[in-house]
């Protein structure tokens, strides 16, 4: 607990300095404006309160408790830190630390991460479950035509490397994280601008699909220096009100 705590705290400590920065009575009149006070520091020290969990690189934690954001389409960077200022995505130490940070400045946060490259860490071992292997690979480059769901690489790239404007990657990403947040598209806890692409694809998925392509997802070995792909909605086999 004890380790857990520390971050947290230090987490927290940057939310309440953020909210005391920005409290309603001293907000700038112009809402999309990066407040002056802001411009006096170093972006490094602005995204302290995100570093905290996703590393000093933005390359995640070992476990995949915190997601890698580094190399992520500043444009997806930019909705999910939106979503959590807005309350449209749920995560209490996230909704606190961005609720006063107005639009120009989540977007600077966002461009920091999408710019940066760090190595990502080695993949995870491969699961004793050949048959659940090979589900996943089929559910990641394939698909499952009988049950409408699309090949994770016609939307997150080749590469798994996302797309933009707002297509994450998954490349780096754990097996417990992404079962977690598949996990809470199909229950509607996680929701995007409609068409909600992710929710219907997720609904469709089982509980044997989810863990099967979050563990072949997590096995792939990254391109170095893996950036998204152009944009491309012709190629998409649904429509996403992410990529409008």
């Amino acid at each position: 607990m004890a380790e857990v705590a520390k971050p947290l705290a230090a987490l927290l400590l940057c939310c309440a300095c953020a909210a005391s920065a920005q409290a309603p009575g001293n907000a700038p009149a112009n809402a999309d404006a990066i407040p002056a006070f802001s411009k006096l520091d170093s972006i490094e020290a602005r995204v302290q309160g995100c570093v905290t969990c996703h590393g000093q690189q933005g390359q995640g934690t070992a476990n995949g408790y915190f997601p890698r954001i580094a190399g992520k389409p500043a444009g997806y960077l930019y909705n999910q830190l939106i979503g959590f200022r807005d309350g449209t995505r749920s995560y209490p130490p996230m909704n606190y630390l961005v609720a006063y940070l107005p639009d120009a400045y989540l977007k600077e946060m966002a461009g920091h991460f999408a710019a940066l490259r760090p190595a990502f860490q080695a993949p995870e071992a491969a699961p004793a479950n050949p048959a659940l292997a090979e589900r996943g690979h089929v559910l990641a480059t394939v698909g499952d035509a009988a049950k409408g769901i699309p090949a994770c690489i016609a939307c997150h790239g080749k590469s798994l490397s996302g797309m933009e404007p707002g297509i994450p990657g998954l490349a780096g990403l754990r097996s417990a994280y992404i079962v977690a947040q598949l996990t809470r598209w199909r229950v509607g806890e996680r929701r995007a601008a409609e068409p909600d692409c992710m929710k219907r694809i997720a609904t469709r998925l089982s509980d044997t699909d989810i863990a099967a392509v979050a563990g072949w997802l997590a096995r792939q070995t990254p391109p170095a220096g893996a950036s998204p792909e152009p944009s491309n909605v012709v190629r998409m086999p649904v429509a996403c009100g992410s990529q409008r």
